[in-house]
């Protein structure tokens, strides 16, 4: 991919930009717990989500497509897939809250996916997994994928998880509600989809936040199956904050989004780009499964530098696109705390670091996270590695100075039409 750095400046507005991937994926696999039929509207045709839907029908779903709206038909009971591979692609979402999902549904599952999520540890899932009886095979003590779950029924357990991790809370969540329930608990709150969406569909299923922070989550196992999902998926935030960056550092431009999901693990970069200098007004919506609005964003001058420390499970995906933001500001930022970078579709603090160095911006590596002081950018060449959110991150700079970038078809995954919404901003795309 090719980007050349934008003539003019920018007025935007987006109604549908990128539907949400986290929720998306959950909408698929929660759909599994009702004995009735799901209706979604606006689910991400992207191909990890499309990966997710194609596994949910190998399990025993049927699903129906009219125009943006899918109908998830739910079988009477999963199927065993037996050696057949269920391919989650490159999501490291789906894959783990499948692995939870299937640790406690009778039969023999084997969920496998692309070079890069093969690379990614999954040890984190398996390894509580297994302490209360769950069965996995694979490389490395199930680390690696292709892992094999065999699934049976859990007895009631209790986890500590000692990271923040959305997946890992919610793989556990799955486990405990089609076993014999769970109590569990992780440091922080990561994103909570899950236990609004769950909550929203019938579970039983209570939160406590202590005074540290501390989450603590009580799931009582199903007595009976959940109500259906009904819903229409919002603007995912971590994809709308590309926009948001452009509009930030392209002079006098502004970006408008409608619909995004404003879930407060979910904006947290939004609110480190205002710390930064950037104008941004949100209007909230009320109803549905979570807090939803629309939100405009425009440039107020030259960013400035920032340390960026906590809530950072709320902004691990945009911290990428972050690093373009301090490229671009006046003095020297700091991400810290971010040590769950080095386990992504590559190591993203390693790849951002020479990829701004290639820029022409003074950057450095620390062991949770980077250092980067704003400069000039200049044009180069980056590998992306395969990682979707790299890619781009680089894509978006390039509106400032042209960029070149290679890998970039994994923009696919998670954006399909990340390169038709730049081209409506002006900007010149060569793939």
């Amino acid at each position: 991919m090719r980007v050349e750095a934008l003539k003019k400046p920018f007025n935007a507005s987006f109604e549908h930009l990128a539907s949400d991937k986290s929720i998306s994926h959950r909408c698929a696999i929660f759909s599994l717990l009702s004995s009735e039929s799901s209706v979604i509207e606006n689910y991400l045709e992207a191909e990890d989500t499309l990966n997710t839907l194609k596994i949910i029908q190998a399990l025993g779903a049927n699903v129906r497509w009219d125009k943006n709206k899918i109908t998830i038909i739910p079988p009477k009971e999963i199927k065993s897939t037996n050696e057949k591979v269920l391919d989650c692609g490159n999501s490291g979402t789906a894959i783990r809250l499948l692995m939870g999902f299937l640790a406690s549904k009778q039969g023999e599952f084997i969920l496998d996916g692309d070079e890069y999520l093969r690379k990614r540890p999954m040890r984190r899932v398996t390894e509580p997994l297994e302490k209360i009886g769950a069965v996995f095979e694979g490389k490395d003590k199930a680390n690696f994928a292709p892992i094999k779950v065999k699934g049976k029924k859990l007895e009631f357990f209790s986890y500590d998880s000692p990271i923040a991790s959305a997946q890992v809370k919610t793989a556990m969540i799955l486990a405990g509600l089609n076993g014999k329930g769970c109590k569990i608990s992780e440091p922080s709150l990561s994103r909570d989809h899950s236990e609004k969406m769950l909550s929203a569909m019938g579970a039983s299923l209570s939160v406590d936040e202590s005074k540290d922070g501390k989450i603590k989550i009580e799931v009582s196992p199903l007595k009976s199956p959940l109500k259906p999902i009904n819903m229409a998926v919002p603007n995912d935030p971590s994809s709308c904050f590309f926009y948001a960056l452009a509009a930030a550092i392209i002079p006098n431009s502004s970006v408008e989004i409608k619909n995004m999901l404003l879930n407060k693990t979910r904006i947290e970069a939004f609110k480190v780009l205002s710390r930064m200098g950037a104008k941004i007004e949100y209007k909230p919506k009320s109803g549905g499964y979570d807090d939803t609005g629309d939100v405009k964003i425009s440039y107020n001058g030259r960013l400035k530098a920032v340390d960026v420390s906590e809530n950072i499970a709320w902004l691990i995906d945009e911290a990428p696109a972050l690093a373009i933001a301090f490229a671009c500001a006046d003095g020297t930022s700091t991400l810290k705390n971010a040590k769950e970078l080095r386990v992504k579709e590559c190591d993203r603090i390693a790849v951002t670091v020479s990829a701004l160095r290639a820029c022409g911006i003074e950057a450095s590596e620390l062991e949770d996270g980077f250092k980067i002081t704003g400069g000039v950018t200049k044009s180069a060449s980056i590998d992306s590695h395969g990682d979707h959110r790299i890619a781009m991150s680089f894509a978006v700079l390039g509106l400032l100075c042209g960029m070149e970038i290679s890998k970039s078809e994994f923009i696919a995954t998670s954006f399909p039409n990340f390169t038709k919404c730049l081209e409506s901003l002006g900007a010149v795309v060569n793939e």
